[in-house]
């Protein structure tokens, strides 16, 4: 899988032409690359802030928003760097508190380029230790990463001494990396990605995890011990109880008031919920009840079960239609979706645009009971499947506007989703005028 981006300054354009051309354009798991090249920038990794570091196959990106709300709530400032961005390459570094500008990620971009012209260093290593080096550069509290991909031998698994490690919802994802034969791993697929994910564990950290099937959290639990450490585990240490309109959070005497999430879905509650928890076992100033409130009802993650505003987009369909965006690709987020409008009576029209190397039945079959119409689009600047592959019924359009033209909507029982791709997810945003900050 390439990573692709794209700059309106021209500075930073410049850099990411570079690294296109010097970079082997795919993902490249290890960290052979990322340890010399941190080396050879006097390793920045070593200075961050207080970090807290973020796997899963779902939702570790929404983990990192409630994590990032919730201490900012608190008064303190805070690093995060995420992955993938979905208008703007600026959006996966953040530094204390706010997009980096484009004259310091050219800087950044160019200094790291510099060092790694021999190293064929792929496009995400490079965008890693830039962040690096911004974040231990700039003074903040704070440090949160996502993990870009699995978890062991991942990028940012560089980083040291996490104060804190999380892993998010698992499911089976990029199989042909994080299910490469190897030796020594878990045969069982599920219990292979769990192993990758956990890996980011290291000895001297806390680790909170959601809930998993026993056969996993035992292959967690033995990566745990082996570093001294335990996890702490949703339904066993940590709790969230579901309640009108919103949740509580509970341990070992502890709840919360109703907090009340600002992002749909009863999956962020639990992604809210896993913050909490990797909040709970800092060491040292752990948020308060008003802190972690005002957290979780003002964190957004764009593209993610985002119901989008006024715009070029939204006016193509009759007014009052409610038209919702998100990035689910694979089985455990369209599971996800299905939930979310389960208990909805209005019919979905559903825009879809996927990646050739994903299957299709993974966003449709949860919602085939309640599709008024399925209309596929291309992803552009990748490879991606076409109408045949989502079966009879399925229509095409050349784009997602077209798509929304062609629909025949009753706004007092319709609704569109458009889903299927982070990518496409950010072909819309920038359509619809509304970029992520």
């Amino acid at each position: 899988m390439a990573d692709h981006a794209r700059s309106e300054s021209p500075a930073v354009q410049a850099q990411l032409d570079r690294l296109a051309a010097l970079s082997p354009g795919r993902d490249v798991l290890g960290l052979e690359r990322i340890a010399e090249l941190c080396t050879r920038l006097g390793n920045p990794q070593d200075r961050l802030p207080r970090t807290f570091h973020v796997a899963g196959t779902n939702g570790k990106g929404s983990t990192c928003a409630y994590l990032r709300a919730i201490l900012e709530a608190s008064g303190r400032k805070v690093h995060s760097y995420t992955s993938p961005h979905l208008v703007r390459f600026n959006e996966r570094i953040r530094i204390a508190g706010k997009l980096i500008e484009d004259a310091l990620l050219a800087a950044l971009l160019e200094e790291v380029l510099d060092k790694a012209a021999d190293l064929q260093a792929s496009f995400f290593e490079v965008t890693t230790a830039a962040a690096f080096l911004a974040f231990a550069r700039v003074p903040a509290d704070d440090c949160i990463i996502e993990v870009g991909l699995g978890g062991r031998l991942d990028a940012t698994n560089i980083i040291p001494a996490p104060a804190v490690c999380g892993i998010a919802s698992l499911g089976i994802d990029h199989e042909a990396f994080l299910l490469a034969p190897e030796t020594g791993v878990p045969e069982s697929p599920a219990e292979r990605i769990a192993w990758e994910k956990a890996g980011i564990f290291k000895q001297g950290a806390a680790l909170a995890t959601m809930a998993y099937p026993s056969a996993i959290r035992d292959v967690i639990a033995r990566l745990a011990e082996a570093v001294g450490g335990r996890a702490f585990v949703e339904g066993q240490d940590w709790f969230v109880d579901d309640e009108t309109h919103g949740f509580r959070w509970r341990s070992q005497g502890m709840i919360t008031p109703i907090l009340r999430p600002r992002m749909a879905g009863s999956h962020q509650m639990r992604n809210a919920g896993l913050a909490i928890a990797m909040l709970s076992l800092v060491a040292d100033e752990t948020p308060d009840g008003a802190a972690i409130a005002a957290g979780v009802a003002g964190a957004f993650w764009p593209g993610r079960l985002q119901r989008l505003g006024a715009g070029p987009i939204v006016g193509l369909v009759p007014g009052g239609t409610e038209v919702w965006l998100d990035g689910a690709h694979n089985v455990d987020a369209g599971l996800a979706l299905g939930r979310r409008f389960r208990d909805d009576p209005r019919r979905i029209h559903l825009v879809t645009g996927m990646l050739a190397n994903k299957d299709p039945a993974a966003v449709v079959a949860p919602l085939a009971d309640r599709l008024a119409s399925l209309t596929v689009v291309p992803v552009p600047g990748h490879q991606h499947h076409g109408a045949s592959a989502f079966g009879i019924g399925a229509k095409g359009a050349p784009s997602v506007a077209e798509a929304l033209r062609r629909l025949d909507i009753d706004p007092t029982r319709d609704i569109v989703l458009i889903a299927g791709s982070l990518y496409l997810a950010g072909e819309v945003l920038s359509a619809n005028q509304q970029l992520p900050n």
